[in-house]
């Protein structure tokens, strides 16, 4: 993989607001601003490597299936506390894997070194954002810049088809999809991610068919005659995607009547309920206890850095890098990022260097949609550890010309086997 520089588009952040991407910068402390999507840089892949990310990335998602099995199963030792989950949620989790509850997306961090090796860092199965800017942003940006090149993006094709295989599967009630997010206030309030994430995702869905409502999260009400969540007009909800954390949901008020069961008849959600072991760093050691010393893993473990001497301390719902403490050997002192994550509890995993390119910090995120690999964004940071002042940076495949329409739809349904691995039952 290589880093190029290149001249922005003229009038760049106008195109990019205009595409979705609400903001186009991150303002600092000090008031100043620098570029969340920096265009004045490319990132360079071949073919080969496309295909080895898009393996590794596929083989770890069927390694987190096994884990997230293993750790909803009576016998894993796996409790509401020992993961820092609302009383009553790991009940909730085990109902919903028993049901095979489907998934729609999920995206890894990777370490990609110079070497070619790939390190998975962790991954977020049940919130994550980043579509607009690759399935969107990044696409239009090749196909203005570079038309003739391709770049692995199969993202909103992706999407697409995956509420299309929903709608006509039979596993929606109905064809009515209400999208709820966290809004979010005052500190907390996130510059528009989770609604521009969330409008983004309805598109998708409207291209598949379906009907769509949205609105925050806090705007859900609940029926107590008729044992039912309804909408900010009073309309029942019956499917839902969500970009609100489960750990959160589950110990509101709102998320107990899911606990106690209370509903008549459950909301299909997505992310579904299991989802929630594949957004805790509680995942990372039990991958590790599970494939000991496997090539696309680093060692982490519960309780302590054990034999570690390099290693990074990840709260269990830590976000952002908030929280994050990093120990060096070599190093005087920690590096310890602020947040207001830990309280739940810390994992430990061992320290890989991220490549640096110009002084850039690369962490690649790689998309899992419908169980399958689906393309990639590149995330540029300062330091070791990606933050809310990461730039994203598109990326271009040089030795593939881009396919045509036919050729795209040929891949997709070429993509989908029935080795496709599933959430374990």
């Amino acid at each position: 993989m290589w880093r190029h520089r290149i001249r922005p588009r003229a009038e760049w952040e106008r195109i990019v607001t205009e595409q979705g991407l609400v903001f186009p910068t991150t303002s600092r402390p000090d008031g100043s601003t620098v570029p969340y999507w920096n265009e004045s840089a490319w990132y360079e892949l071949t073919l080969e490597e496309v295909e080895t990310l898009e393996s590794a990335t596929e083989e770890l998602w069927a390694m987190c299936l096994d884990a997230a099995g293993f750790m909803a199963s009576p016998g894993s030792g796996m409790t509401d506390e020992r993961l820092g989950l609302p009383a009553g949620s790991m009940e909730v989790i085990r109902r919903s894997m028993e049901r095979r509850d489907p998934a729609l997306y999920a995206r890894f961090d990777l370490a990609y070194g110079p070497d070619g090796s790939i390190r998975m860092l962790e991954i977020n199965g049940d919130t994550p954002t980043g579509l607009v800017e690759t399935g969107v942003v990044q696409w239009r940006w090749l196909e203005e810049v570079m038309p003739d090149l391709d770049q692995w993006n199969s993202v909103h094709d992706r999407l697409v088809n995956a509420w299309r295989r929903l709608r006509t599967s039979g596993v929606l009630t109905g064809s009515e999809v209400h999208f709820l997010y966290d809004l979010g206030e005052g500190e907390a309030y996130d510059g528009g991610e989770m609604e521009m994430t969330i409008h983004y995702l309805m598109d998708t869905a409207v291209q598949a068919g379906l009907a769509t409502f949205a609105h925050p999260m806090a705007m859900v009400g609940w029926n107590p005659d008729d044992r039912e969540f309804r909408d900010v007009n009073d309309y029942r909800i019956t499917n839902a995607f969500k970009l609100y954390a489960w750990e959160v949901l589950l110990g509101e008020p709102f998320g107990r009547h899911i606990v106690e069961q209370r509903e008549r008849e459950p909301v299909r959600w997505f992310e579904p309920a299991w989802k929630a072991l594949l957004s805790t760093k509680a995942l990372l050691p039990v991958l590790w206890e599970r494939n000991p010393g496997h090539r696309l893993l680093l060692p982490a473990y519960f309780d302590g850095p054990h034999d570690l001497t390099d290693w990074v301390a990840k709260p269990l719902h830590g976000r952002e890098g908030d929280n994050i403490r990093i120990h060096l050997a070599d190093s005087v002192e920690d590096i310890v990022m602020p947040g207001d994550y830990g309280a739940e509890g810390f994992v430990y995993q061992a320290y890989t260097d991220l490549p640096v390119y110009e002084g850039n910090h690369v962490v690649l995120g790689s998309w899992i949609i419908d169980n399958e690999a689906a393309g990639m964004v590149v995330r540029e940071s300062d330091g070791p550890v990606t933050d809310y002042f990461s730039r994203v940076v598109p990326h271009v495949i040089s030795d593939t010309l881009g396919p045509d329409d036919a050729q795209v739809q040929a891949w997709l349904l070429e993509r989908v086997g029935p080795d496709t691995p599933r959430a374990a039952g």
